[in-house]
């Protein structure tokens, strides 16, 4: 990203349907390591009111401390984003207008919660998911060049 390092970080939201994984995920590791560029938000277009045990339990595992809820996007009319970023297909499909979509990016990520099997199964499939997030959020981030107007 062509950014001078003394300007303020850009906004980012992340969106998906439940916002109690994928975008929670994002939000925290974001806000974990690339503050001088980025401050992250995460929304769900239908959220599930709570984040997801596992979701925290994989950040804590990589000493991410999540910090937030479970929060509905229409709490976020009145802002604008540099960014907004969706993470799941169904949020691509049911992105609001008002969330500037040529300021848009979609990466989808299978959703953890909806895997069904034993419970180290499960965990590893939450692994599976964040350490793709921590490589791809990133690296998607970083390489971002916002034309100035």
């Amino acid at each position: 990203m062509n950014k001078d390092k003394n300007s303020t970080p850009r906004s980012v939201i992340f969106l998906c349907t439940g916002n109690s994984c994928r975008s929670q995920m994002a939000e925290a590791i974001v806000n974990a390591q690339l503050t001088s560029e980025w401050f992250a938000f995460s929304a769900g277009t239908k959220p599930t009111g709570e984040v997801h045990p596992l979701a925290i339990k994989v950040l804590d595992e990589i000493n991410i401390q999540h910090v937030g809820h479970s929060k509905n996007i229409t709490e976020f009319i009145d802002q604008d984003f540099d960014l907004v970023v969706t993470v799941c297909d169904s949020a691509a499909e049911n992105c609001p207008v008002w969330l500037r979509p040529d300021h848009q990016i979609h990466h989808s990520f299978p959703d953890p919660a909806a895997f069904k099997g034993h419970s180290e199964e499960t965990l590893a499939v939450f692994r599976h998911v964040r350490d793709d997030i921590l490589q791809e959020i990133p690296r998607i981030l970083r390489n971002l060049i916002f034309e100035t107007s």
